[in-house]
């Protein structure tokens, strides 16, 4: 049998059937799963230093596993000395085993690095089940060589589910493992 990632079969085995009787869903269809994770950095200061695209394209490769792209801006802003096509941030989409990989080093190993780490605020859904989450510092992650990082710098991470409330991804995410602040 092939490699499985931990948290999927962990998904398969448990949290789908405990998600089952918790909601009471009458089919196994209608749990809700996790559909993908995308990590998002915007670069301001690229406008004036390109190079900084690059490297947090990097970065962003290097945490996730995954080549990262470049995203430029859609209109122009002139106070911003930004113009319309101008890479202004990077942005990597992580699906399948890489997203479960992913999901289980930031819970088990960076989250843990962030200082004074009381658990993640619940207050980033958006209604549609979806949650999102900011890291300050993208030095947590252990890829990521504190020697050769030219500027610390934060990032978003956004959890996609197919959850029809915030309370059934809030339930599907700590089961996952995402420690949720108490409140």
């Amino acid at each position: 049998m092939s490699y499985q990632p931990r948290l999927k079969k962990e998904y398969k085995e448990r949290i789908m059937n405990t998600l089952k009787q918790e909601y009471s869903y009458s089919n196994i269809m209608e749990v809700p799963r996790l559909k993908k994770i995308v990590l998002s950095k915007g670069v301001g200061a690229a406008v004036s230093d390109k190079k900084l695209i690059d490297y947090a394209v990097d970065e962003l490769t290097q945490i996730t596993g995954q080549k990262a792209v470049a995203t430029i801006s859609k209109k122009d802003v002139a106070s911003f000395k930004l113009r319309k096509g101008m890479p202004i941030g990077t942005k990597v989409t992580l699906r399948g085993e890489r997203m479960y990989e992913f999901l289980d080093r930031l819970v088990t190993v960076a989250l843990p690095r962030v200082r004074d780490f009381q658990g993640v605020k619940s207050t980033g859904f958006d209604g549609r089940g979806n949650y999102n989450l900011g890291v300050t510092e993208q030095i947590i992650f252990p890829e990521i060589d504190i020697d050769k990082v030219n500027k610390i710098g934060g990032m978003d991470i956004t959890f996609v589910t197919n959850a029809k409330t915030d309370k059934e991804a809030k339930s599907l995410l700590n089961e996952l493992g995402l420690p949720f602040k108490k409140n």
